[in-house]
């Protein structure tokens, strides 16, 4: 006698797609892209105030996106040409077009040429950072070098004068508020923003930074005394950040020869080694 058929049930179809963890940086990216066009809006506005707090914010996120996506193990090269695109608003054409607002709107076309050059060096400089991705793998020491200034730090010194005039301002210094936005001064400061972007300068990139152990207790009175100054006075700060960085420009320099050297160095050595 045979056996009564059981009846298949059908199995239930899984969802496709990817996971939230996976979306999660490009939706950082995003919100990023998002804080940079409304700081353009803030600064057609006259709020130039809030319009670089809100560039200040894109650049927290730009940090945090990346690192975000090597923890989940969600980098793809959509993420890493999204980011760039994102970056180049962000850091390329608000910063442009603020400044040219702000002081460079009053010399017309020609006020408008300062703008533009930083613009585009913004555009080739994350145009090469890309190409670099398929490129040969450099020397072990050199990762821990950017090639010229990145987007976010060029972002930071273009907007140096800003910064500089809204703490005059805020100050009641209206000599130094007017000498700020002198448009002679803020076209020449993106001039050469736009050469440290392009240049082939190494620049710390601090992903795999060391710190002398006797170094550590002053860094960390440091950044108490800069996180003082930045909820006191948050111009104040990103003037003081963008001089500090220019500063840091000559030693980061020094310290990629030195390294540069040593690698050369005992590439020699074991050259002469391997021959004997």
């Amino acid at each position: 006698m045979s056996q009564p058929r059981r009846l298949r049930l059908p199995r239930r179809q899984r969802f496709s797609g990817l996971s939230f963890n996976r979306m999660l940086p490009n939706l950082m990216t995003l919100l990023g892209l998002c804080i940079g066009l409304s700081a353009i809006r803030l600064a057609i506005n006259g709020k130039f105030g809030d319009a670089v707090i809100a560039l200040a914010v894109s650049a927290v996120i730009d940090g945090l996106d990346g690192r975000l996506a090597r923890l989940l193990k969600a980098t793809s090269r959509f993420g890493a040409e999204f980011d760039s695109l994102a970056d180049f608003l962000c850091f390329g054409i608000a910063p442009a077009l603020i400044i040219y607002m702000w002081s460079l709107q009053a010399w017309g076309a020609i006020g408008f040429l300062p703008p533009l050059m930083y613009a585009s060096a913004m555009a080739l400089r994350l145009a090469r950072f890309n190409a670099a991705l398929d490129s040969a793998p450099r020397a072990a020491f050199a990762y821990n070098f950017f090639t010229g200034v990145p987007a976010p730090a060029g972002a930071g010194l273009a907007l140096f004068p800003l910064f500089l005039g809204l703490d005059a301002q805020q100050m009641h210094v209206p000599l130094i508020r007017a000498l700020a936005g002198f448009p002679l001064f803020t076209g020449a400061v993106l001039v050469a923003v736009s050469l440290l972007c392009v240049s082939t300068l190494p620049v710390w990139s601090f992903k795999n930074f060391k710190i002398p152990t006797a170094n550590v207790l002053p860094l960390l009175l440091g950044v108490v005394v800069f996180a003082a100054i930045l909820f006191a006075d948050p111009y104040a700060a990103g003037a003081l950040l963008g001089l500090a960085y220019t500063v840091m420009l000559p030693f980061s320099l020094r310290s990629y020869q030195r390294l540069a050297r040593q690698a050369e160095a005992r590439r020699a050595q074991a050259e002469m080694e391997s021959e004997v």
